[in-house]
């Protein structure tokens, strides 16, 4: 990172290095610029953006076994791969093989079939019927745009609902504080009572001492007289 240079020194540099000056971000002020090989950068992005197109068609291979002879659970087993296939927006292409005396019961491998179609119905449209080549009966399946759409959208609000933080109980302790708050202010109150009765002893101890001293005092002026 140089930092704020003249558009004009900017230029210089970039043609001492026979290179480009590309700007990357016109919005900000000042604007952003990048000394490049622009006819490179461009080439680098052309590659990256075929190998993301090719990687977003590309049609992955579902098996249902060596024969018609699978057990119902391993049916269920790759039709949830397919689903995750079909979910990632790959297009899937289902595979029934024949063997043996199989070949004379086809309509068979057609159910099955349509039993895939079935259970993956809600996430994907059929592309390619299915048809016979030699000993195996195929079907290509894409995804149904709007319907994983639908499925992904509920499964963000899904997360994001799991998400959401439980609300707060309010804490049991608190009955208990207030009781402790309240005996402790009945403690004070029956302190402080004491503490008056005290007090108001000691002081009508004092005021009869000072009233029988004053009664002392004006017998003795009355003697005197």
């Amino acid at each position: 990172m140089v930092g704020v240079v003249e558009t004009d020194e900017a230029r210089r540099r970039a043609h001492e290095l026979t290179l480009d000056l590309v700007e990357v971000a016109p919005d900000v002020r000042p604007p952003v610029c990048r000394i490049m090989d622009f006819g490179k950068y461009k080439y680098e992005q052309s590659k990256k953006d075929r190998a993301n197109k090719t990687k977003a068609t590309e049609l992955k291979e579902i098996r249902l076994g060596r024969s018609m002879k699978i057990d119902p659970h391993d049916v269920e087993i790759r039709m949830k791969q397919a689903r995750k296939f079909l979910i990632e927006g790959h297009k899937v292409q289902i595979v029934q093989n024949f063997r043996g005396r199989e070949m004379a019961h086809r309509e068979r491998g057609s159910e099955r079939m349509q039993e895939v179609l079935k259970q993956l119905e809600d996430v994907a449209k059929i592309e390619l019927a299915p048809r016979m080549a030699g000993r195996r009966m195929s079907m290509v399946v894409s995804p149904d745009r709007a319907k994983v759409q639908k499925i992904l959208n509920e499964r963000k609000r899904a997360a994001k609902e799991a998400g959401k933080p439980e609300p707060e109980e309010a804490p049991v302790v608190e009955e208990a504080t207030m009781e402790a708050q309240v005996e402790d202010t009945s403690h004070e109150t029956a302190a402080d009572a004491a503490a008056k009765a005290a007090l108001a002893a000691v002081l009508e101890s004092e005021t009869e001492t000072e009233t029988e001293a004053a009664e002392e005092t004006g017998e003795d002026t009355k003697s005197d007289a």
